[in-house]
């Protein structure tokens, strides 16, 4: 039997990371791809036995995009990759809502693109599109994610109506607040823990298995959004 493969965009951010090793202990051969943190990336491959391979390419350029994923087709791909620079609306650098728009959303545009081609060829693929419960229900601060967020909900649904006659599924995990590096800049964070009916936030491991779920075992469900929010978003 082949050896199922998933792409997994942003892989050394902590749920990447997780999301890759849930990949791999379920036998998924993974292409962990990163931008600049090769090491962090190459302790992954270590950690999951070398059962991947590293790939590398600026998620803003795309360009480098097409060369990277010319020669690769994947059964699943986790479009992950993502930033934050939160600030208030009208103090918002153009720069600020520029480099988040083109990262989170046009980046996710290009690569999905470029690999889904294969998938409809082959009729066969699952895509997940990583979202936030900011694109659901917006946040002071993050005009920018917000928007971007919303935006990858909002193609993710087109998207399942156009690809679903390919037999490919596309869906949108949206998490709350979770145990990452994305967090570790927001103020006032351990107050947003009130919030939160289950009173704490999330783990990288627990997205990840959402995304596993969704991605393979979920086989009729297709433009749906999941939220992983432990009650934040209801």
């Amino acid at each position: 039997m082949e050896t199922k493969k998933v792409l997994v965009t942003g892989a050394t951010g902590s749920i990447g990371e997780a999301i890759v090793k849930e990949f791999a202990k379920n036998g998924y051969f993974v292409y962990i791809h990163y931008n600049s943190n090769k090491a962090k990336a190459l302790d992954i491959l270590e950690d999951i036995g070398n059962s991947g391979e590293l790939i590398t390419f600026n998620i803003k350029d795309k360009n480098a995009i097409q060369e990277a994923l010319e020669n690769i087709s994947v059964d699943v791909l986790i479009n992950n990759a993502g930033i934050i620079k939160d600030n208030l609306f009208f103090f918002m650098e153009d720069d600020e809502f520029e480099d988040v728009i083109d990262t989170n959303l046009k980046g996710l545009y290009y690569v999905t693109k470029t690999l889904s081609k294969d998938m409809m060829m082959n009729k066969n693929g699952s895509i997940i599109n990583m979202a936030s419960i900011s694109g659901i229900v917006g946040n002071s601060g993050q005009a920018n994610y917000s928007a971007s967020k919303g935006g990858i909900i909002a193609l993710t649904k087109t998207l399942a109506i156009e690809l679903g006659r390919y037999k490919i599924r596309v869906n949108t995990i949206a998490p709350g607040i979770i145990e990452s590096e994305m967090i570790e800049n927001i103020p006032n964070v351990k107050e947003m823990k009130k919030a939160i009916p289950l009173n704490r936030f999330g783990k990288p491991e627990e997205v990840a298995k959402a995304t596993y779920f969704m991605a393979v075992d979920a086989t009729f469900i297709t433009g749906e959004t999941l939220n992983i929010s432990g009650g934040m978003v209801r």
